[in-house]
């Protein structure tokens, strides 16, 4: 049977033989003392099957129908409420939440990989029922003790939803710029008045109440994001029985038409226009900002595994089409006019394409899963230097998972659609969609131009240095290990060399960032995000063909045969194809080119 929305078997390698998340996950750290390999693949093969088979349907039908917005009110895909009832019900929504919260405390790895099956089936869908666990995060680190009571229960178990209002029509990058306000009351809480737009999942129909984050300035409070601060506004106000009271005075008044994720309520959202809308102060007063970016890399890295499951479907979408499409003779009959059709798959110019996206796609995996595992073991770690370390490799790492993977999972999506040709461009196949609802992941949570400013600006130098000095040390131990096996020399010295150049260009980026020519620098930081990202690929990609060749060395089954040298075929294809084209980027880099900068306003058109 055809693989849909996640290779499982290339998830199994990920986790089971190159991370080994039994050994360095599993059986090292007590709070996941539930959890053994039989039970985490069980619970892979169960999200699986309500994943492909609930849903999965919800994909094309919730992108064709939208969400319809009424008085106030935005009514989900009719096909949205049994695959929402089915995912609370089984309580997926808070896998991987901590048991204090009310979660099941499953580690990381495991509800990544869920929520990756979940989002290549309807990622639209799958939001709806995981949204508030942001939310919920923030109160139990920054609320008091009766907020934590109050809210946290009801959004862990999805009956309540929630969101983040950071974003208005003048301030979306620079948050600073914001206007709404908070006006203190007598009694302790507060009354703001603003709006805010780009709201995903700010009024829906799945759950009887949510709870907003909003970001707003208190009146006489300093301009700039020092002075903003941060206040929980539920939809309905909550009684101390829990039970819920009066309406607040926050409204949806639109819905964003959208290129994709059309099936996503993105709001439009009101506070005070009757002069009523009351919030509750979360943490302190002027650390709004501290508490929200509490929630930012989450979030990032939920983007960035959103795009990788994009590109995860898409690919396997065009490997199944390519091997049941029937067109042209093979290559080596071309002049034998009487010679049968083949399938696509058969055609050296498709096989290149679908290797260029498996690539991807293997590279962005692996590379998800090892950073998730980071922050893992930073947050176990009880020797102060191992979380110092993981939590550097993490804090690197987040730029390149949220920018590396929205940019190039979206072209991996483009890709497919070139697999499928003409229909691939129509909306008959899920190949178009898989495009268009991956663009917004390279927009959100900060575009690719933010979160490369963040490398070249914060990360690169983080404890001078030392953090990027240990991330080339990483890649150095895959690089050794393979120059010891026979089969991978070669590839492991290519990298070798791609590293030393990407050290080399991250000492010069740096410098100039430094230097009068600073504004070159920056123009130049996302391309060096690039050329960063590419390494990582070929570095896991090396990695995957290491442990790909010892497990040749041994007795395999035909088809783990087949898998592992499908390893080696798919490293030794970008480290020797894509590679080269790295290095011209990084040439690119040093030669620092000015024009941008330097160009006249009016010199791009009048």
């Amino acid at each position: 049977m055809a693989q849909q929305l996640v290779d499982r078997r290339d998830l199994d390698f990920v986790l089971w033989e190159q991370l080994d998340c039994e050994g360095e996950i599993l059986k090292k750290y007590d709070a996941y003392k539930e959890f053994n390999k039989k039970t985490c693949d069980m619970i892979l093969n169960e999200a699986k099957a309500l994943a492909v088979k609930e849903l999965l349907p919800t994909m094309q039908e919730g992108d064709r129908q939208g969400v319809r917005y009424e008085n106030n009110e935005v009514k989900v895909p009719d096909s949205f409420h049994r695959p929402h009832e089915l995912l609370l019900e089984g309580e997926w929504q808070n896998l991987g939440v901590e048991p204090e919260m009310g979660g099941q405390g499953a580690p990381a790895f495991i509800s990544s990989a869920t929520a990756e099956m979940f989002m290549a089936a309807s990622w639209a869908c799958y939001s709806y029922a995981t949204m508030g666990n942001g939310t919920s995060d923030m109160i139990e680190k920054y609320g008091t003790q009766e907020q934590k009571d109050l809210y946290i229960p009801k959004i862990t178990t999805g009956e309540w939803g929630g969101t983040m209002l950071l974003t208005e029509p003048d301030a979306g990058t620079d948050v600073g710029a914001l206007t709404t306000t908070a006006v203190k009351n007598d009694d302790g809480t507060y009354s703001l008045t603003g709006n805010k737009i780009f709201i995903t999942n700010g009024e829906h129909d799945l759950c009887e109440n949510i709870i907003h984050p909003v970001l707003a300035r208190i009146e006489g409070d300093p301009a700039g994001t020092k002075g903003i601060s941060i206040f929980i506004v539920p939809k309905y106000f909550v009684n101390p029985d829990g039970s819920l009271g009066d309406r607040n005075d926050i409204l949806c008044t639109g819905v964003e038409h959208k290129h994709g994720i059309k099936a996503s309520a993105t709001c439009q959202m009101s506070m005070g226009s009757k002069g009523k809308c009351i919030g509750f102060l979360l943490g302190k007063e002027r650390e709004g900002m501290k508490v929200m970016f509490n929630m930012m890399n989450g979030a990032r890295m939920a983007t960035g595994l959103q795009a990788l499951a994009y590109a995860s479907a898409s690919y396997l979408d065009a490997l199944n089409y390519a091997r049941d499409r029937i067109q042209g003779r093979s290559i080596d009959d071309m002049a034998n006019h009487g010679a049968p059709p083949v399938a696509i798959i058969n055609h050296p110019d498709v096989r290149r394409n679908l290797l260029w996206m498996k690539s991807y796609v293997c590279g962005f995996r692996s590379f998800f899963q090892y950073s998730s595992m980071l922050a893992t073991k930073a947050a176990m770690a009880e020797d102060e230097e191992e979380r110092k370390l993981n939590n550097g490799l993490y804090e690197l790492m987040t730029p390149l998972i949220k920018a590396y993977l929205s940019d190039l999972g979206y072209e991996v999506c483009v890709q497919g659609i070139q697999v499928y040709g003409g229909v691939g461009f129509c909306q008959d196949f899920l190949a178009e969609q898989y495009a268009r609802d991956c663009k917004i992941t390279s927009i959100y949570e900060g575009t690719s131009g933010i979160q490369s400013m963040d490398l070249l600006g914060r990360k690169l130098g983080m404890e001078k240095g030392k953090v990027f000095m240990a991330f080339m040390g990483e890649v150095g131990k895959t690089i050794a290990k393979a120059k010891g096996q026979e089969a991978l020399k070669g590839l492991a010295e290519d990298l070798e060399a791609a590293l030393n150049r990407l050290g080399e260009t991250a000492m010069h980026l740096g410098k100039t960032a430094v230097s009068p020519d600073f504004k070159a620098a920056f123009a130049h930081s996302l391309p060096f995000l690039y050329v960063m990202g590419d390494v990582i690929m070929a570095w896991m990609l090396l990695w995957r063909a290491s442990v790909a060749v010892e497990k040749l060395a041994g007795k395999v089954k035909k088809k783990d045969e087949s898998f592992y040298t499908g390893q080696v075929k798919t490293a030794e294809f970008f480290i020797q194809s894509l590679i080269p084209i790295t290095h011209g980027k990084m040439n690119a880099i040093f030669n620092t080119c000015k024009a941008a900068i330097e160009m006249p306003d009016d010199g791009y058109g009048i």
